[in-house]
């Protein structure tokens, strides 16, 4: 994969512009794109989880005018308030 990269980097020719643009991209994220190799078995599960739990999170509280409320809703949805409301669950 390195010799990909290294390829895509240098010697891609003006004209592709977005082989160029994907050489660049891949140059700068090249050791988080060669960690995926070097760890088989990983994946982005865990960041999906969290970026589907943030869009659900955004949806609930949306229609709110009033950015205080806006907040109360969030942390009601995500838990925020459970140590005011249940003391003994901390």
């Amino acid at each position: 994969m390195q010799a990909v990269i290294d390829a895509l980097a240098s010697g891609v020719p003006a004209a592709l512009v977005e082989l160029r643009r994907l050489g660049r991209a891949l140059g700068q994220r090249a050791a988080d794109v060669l960690a995926f190799f070097d760890r088989p078995g990983t994946s982005d599960g865990p960041t999906d989880a969290i970026n589907g739990r943030l869009e659900h999170l955004r949806g609930s509280a949306l229609g709110f005018r009033n950015l205080t409320n806006y907040i109360a809703r969030s942390l009601l949805e995500a838990g925020g308030f459970r140590p005011h409301l249940h003391p003994q669950m901390r």
